[in-house]
């Protein structure tokens, strides 16, 4: 069992579902600032770019027998005490019941109740960690992790391996993993995968602006809205993701490819 990312007090008068935890505090790593920062020379910049093959090839190795996955997205704020999270432990459990391997950030909050869930259900539970100067410790319920430090290389992998997406309440980050998912469906990058947005009250002013300001200025078309079910119930979340992954893409539950030791597996 891994260590449990601690959660901080701001204030005593927090209450408790609204303490934060170590998330994303201080100051990135020099080498990670200096990249992001126009052009460099020529020697760092080609090592830079290594780096990132190889985390990309680590995280293509870890994760190619983790089968059919479903992404779930969402905070890493939320404790065990919210219903927030219960929701997400719930679509965690019911979504191992249906075969889905769990996959998600590997944090805390949501992320942390979803694989809780996957794994008291008796499924598989997967964790893509970020690696952050107050260290993310993988959650306790994974069976399978990788760490990155890059978070492009990391959404690609909460991407590459899933047939369908829940996402949670959530903050900046889960936005961006929201609307990049919703982009290379858009773009065809990816195949029309199922997105449930659980949780109608905290979604709704987003799909008003969407339905609105968006499509009033032409800037999406309606079935870019129509793809995304919202919904209150984990079980009609889980539900529709297998209907649709069976139906659209054939989704079958069969042997996982064998391993190769000459390719590091």
């Amino acid at each position: 069992m891994h260590q449990q990312t601690q959660i901080i007090e701001s204030h005593p008068a927090v209450p408790k579902r609204l303490r934060l935890p170590e998330w994303g505090k201080g100051k990135p790593k020099p080498e990670q600032v200096q990249f992001l920062q126009g052009p460099q020379p020529r020697g760092f910049e080609l090592f830079a770019a290594l780096r990132i093959f190889a985390e990309l090839i680590r995280g293509f190795r870890t994760l190619h027998f983790v089968g059919p996955c479903v992404t779930v997205f969402g905070s890493a704020r939320f404790t065990d005490d919210h219903p927030y999270y219960k929701w997400a432990c719930d679509a965690g459990a019911q979504l191992a019941r249906a075969g889905f391997t769990v996959m998600t950030g590997g944090g805390p909050g949501i992320m942390e109740a979803a694989n809780r869930g996957a794994k008291e259900a008796g499924g598989y539970s997967v964790g893509c960690n970020i690696k952050l100067l107050h260290e993310q410790q993988p959650n306790a319920y994974l069976d399978r992790w990788i760490t990155f430090n890059h978070f492009y290389v990391r959404k690609l992998m909460l991407v590459k391996y899933s047939y369908g997406f829940i996402a949670m309440p959530g903050g900046f980050g889960t936005l961006d993993e929201i609307f990049e998912t919703l982009v290379l469906m858009q773009t065809q990058k990816i195949a029309d995968f199922p997105l449930v947005f659980i949780g109608r009250e905290f979604w709704l002013p987003l799909m008003d602006f969407l339905r609105g300001e968006l499509l009033n200025e032409r800037t999406i078309d309606p079935c870019d809205v129509e793809r995304i079910l919202v919904t209150d119930s984990p079980q009609e979340a889980v539900e529709f993701i297998t209907r649709t992954a069976m139906a659209r893409f054939g989704l079958k539950y069969g042997p996982r490819p064998k391993r190769h030791w000459f390719l590091w597996e």
